[in-house]
């Protein structure tokens, strides 16, 4: 589609200004991209042809999705998504292409974000980001990484503590119908932890937060209460809650 509709789509011409603004524009960019690689993704896979030009994937705030040309004009009205996502899709698995795909669109919605935000301060801007990791990446939801890391580990082939009891691990879903439906194909084993307790608050497992295992004394806690969010837990190859990491070897 042309210019004229990219920035219809895109607020009518209208720019989001606040923190508020600006971050209900990623999340709805963020939904429709989204549901471009997992709802919609036969629709998806099928635009992307070869054979085509350089395609990209745009994602809009009225939360609809596109495959398209980039922008002609120059400079472009906004930062373009990753060009030539249809080259790629015939000489990759096609799970590896999807990832790769939501890897650059992670990159491209923080990208627009942060042109909107240049005129926002300094404690805006870290307040825009904190609202931003607060959810999970389109590459963590696309490539279900923390469900792979859950099963490993009940398994007994993974000690990594980075187990999360659930994939989605965000209030967004509460939100968005589209991403609920994303989500919750992530979720099929979540009746498992009904009964799971916080070792730290006591609180009962719920699949809208993030949790992470202790790979020493096996209990579950809420990332916020022992301070670790979903993209530290990635770097962590064995994580010690706090009580063990207190606790001294014996002699």
């Amino acid at each position: 589609m042309d210019a004229s509709y990219r920035r219809s789509a895109a607020g009518g011409g209208s720019a989001p200004r606040s923190v508020e603004e600006i971050f209900k524009d990623f999340r709805a960019r963020r939904s429709a991209i989204l549901r471009a690689l997992t709802h919609d993704v036969e629709e998806f896979y099928a635009q992307c042809d070869p054979d085509k030009e350089n395609l990209c994937l745009y994602g809009y705030s009225n939360e609809a999705w596109e495959v398209a040309l980039p922008a002609e004009e120059v400079p472009t009205e906004l930062p373009e998504p990753a060009l030539g996502i249809n080259f790629a899709r015939d000489g990759m698995n096609r799970r590896d292409w999807l990832a790769l795909v939501a890897v650059h669109s992670d990159s491209w919605l923080i990208s627009v974000s942060f042109y909107y935000a240049a005129r926002l301060n300094r404690n805006d801007r870290k307040r825009l980001f904190g609202m931003m990791n607060d959810l999970p990446t389109v590459f963590e939801v696309v490539s279900g990484g923390a469900k792979q890391s859950r099963e490993r580990d009940r398994s007994g082939n993974d000690n990594s503590g980075r187990n999360k009891l659930s994939a989605k691990h965000t209030s967004e879903a509460r939100i968005e119908n589209n991403v609920r439906e994303v989500d919750e194909g992530y979720d099929e084993d979540d009746g498992d932890h009904s009964e799971t307790l916080c070792g730290t608050c006591g609180g009962i497992y719920s699949a809208d937060e993030f949790w992470i295992g202790c790979d020493v004394c096996e209990k579950w806690y809420h990332g916020k209460c022992v301070k670790i969010t979903p993209a530290k837990a990635e770097s962590i190859k064995q994580y010690k809650c706090p009580s063990c990491s207190s606790k001294r070897p014996r002699p």
